[in-house]
This record gives structure tokens, sequence and C-alpha cells, in this order.
């Protein structure tokens, strides 16, 4: 491969797939859990959103590796890109940030290469930024502003239960944002197949359109106004349920779907 090709999927293969997505496009904070296979050393990584400094990882004072998932990369392939950085990490001593650097060689490892596949990557969403401390380090007054003038900035966000990668939110209005691991083609689909019957809505709000992220599908849905997360469990299975029995439906579009699908990808954009 290239230094330049540019990698349409690059977290395809990793455990957790649209979570890696949903760190790299839509969720402001948040951690999540990953370890190097024992090639790398086998050690455990902090998979975070972001870092401060525009730092791409982190060997933090107590000995804990964090990566930032939304750090600045250099070449066409995020996952290669964010290997290099972790792999720095590794090398670097406690207490050193890595710094974006230039685009890795053709042949460096992947994500895929350094990461044990068979750990989960298990997502906590975090109101803050404190996780970018040691528990035990010091924190001044500068320390402490500059971490709640992050936290206020973060849209406020939390993963939803019962499905992989659907996350709610809160900006002007209540919004539900679902990474999904189909292929664009079959999920676009079923949720016209869903539209046309007036079946494509979440909790009595209206499904909006969809956005393409790191190559996969990311629909949203907005909510009625003042819904919070906690009430969204038995809606969202009903809706996880449609969405099955749609995606698994081999007819032929008919009329009424072709016209639902044609207004979906009119609306559609691309992220990265």
């Amino acid at each position: 491969m290239a230094q330049n090709d540019f990698v349409l999927r690059p977290f395809e293969g990793l455990s957790g797939e649209p979570d890696w997505v949903a760190f790299r496009e839509v969720v402001p904070s948040a951690t999540g859990t990953a370890r190097t296979t024992s090639e790398y050393g086998s050690r455990d990584v902090t998979v975070v959103t972001n870092l401060p400094a525009g730092w791409v990882a982190l060997h933090r004072a107590d000995g804990a590796i964090l990566l930032a998932v939304q750090g600045l990369v250099g070449s066409g392939d995020v996952s290669r890109d964010l290997a290099a950085a972790l792999l720095a990490a590794l090398d670097a001593e406690p207490g050193t940030p890595v710094e974006p650097a230039g685009v890795p060689a053709a042949d460096a490892p992947r994500l895929q290469d350094v990461l044990d596949p068979a750990v989960p990557f298990e997502v906590t969403v975090q109101d803050g930024f404190d996780y970018w401390l040691a528990p035990d380090a010091e924190v001044t007054p500068d320390v402490k502003a500059s971490l709640e003038e992050a936290a206020a900035s973060a849209i406020p966000t939390v993963k939803l239960d019962g499905v992989e990668a659907a996350y709610w939110c809160r900006m002007s209005k209540e919004f539900v944002r679902w990474a999904r691991p189909e292929p664009e083609d079959e999920f676009v689909d079923a949720i016209a197949r869903l539209q046309a019957k007036r079946e494509s809505g979440l909790a009595g709000g209206r499904f909006l359109g969809m956005f393409r992220a790191s190559g996969l599908i990311v629909p949203v849905w907005e909510l009625p106004a003042g819904t919070e997360a906690d009430v969204l469990a038995e809606p969202l299975a009903d809706l996880a349920e449609r969405l099955t029995k749609a995606l698994s439906t081999e007819a032929p579009l008919d009329a009424n779907e072709r016209r639902a699908r044609a207004g979906i990808v009119s609306r559609q954009v691309t992220l990265r």
C-alpha cells in the first residue's frame, strides 16, 4: 500500500468498529478499553476521544497509555497514523506526550496489527476530561480551570444501552446518532422501507438523515424537545427490531420505497 493511499474504513476489523467511528466523529469525551498484542507487550491502552494541546497520545506520569482517536493524522490511513502514535507512546518515558508526526512508512503497522482483537472495546462516556491526569496528579488552579473550560464546551452525550454505538446528545435539541456496521446500500434500503411506511421514527421523533464517517453510515434522529436518554431503551429496542426485519427483506424496493430512498440519499453528507 502506498503512503498516500486513502483507507475508507480505517477501523474495519477492530473490536467495536462503530464505536471507534463514534469516538472519532460524534462523541466529545469518552474512554475505551484496548490492549496491545503480545508482540507489542500486552499493554493496556486507554483509548480516548482527545487530549490537550492536540497531542495524539500520552504516556501518562503514572504509566498509563492514552491514545486520542480525534488527533490530527498525516496520511490517508487513520489506523496507521494512530498505530504510529500508540507505538511512540509505548516507547516514551512516563509523563511524555506524543505530538502529531509525519506520515508513517507504507509498511508501518496499523491498529489492526497492534491491538488484540479479543479484547472488547468497552466505552465509558465521560462528563469531563479528568482522565487526562493521573489520579494522584496535582491539580493546580490553572489546570482545574482548563479542565472545567474543556468540560463546559463539550456537548452533553450519553451512550445508549441495548444496542451498539448509539449516542444521545443535546445541542439546540435532542438527537440520537447511531453508527451502523452494515454496508451503506443495505442500510439505506432498510431505512427507506421504514420511511415509506412511516416507521422510521424514534420515541415520537423523526429520522433526519445520515452522514458517512470513516466508511460507516451514521443515521440521525431528532427527538421531541426535552427527551432524556433514560427513556430511550424501549423505543430504541423497537426501532432496532424494525431495522433488523427491514435489513433481512430481500424483495426489491417498491415505488414508494424508491422515492423514500432518493430523498434520504439527497440529504446525505460525508464528514471524512
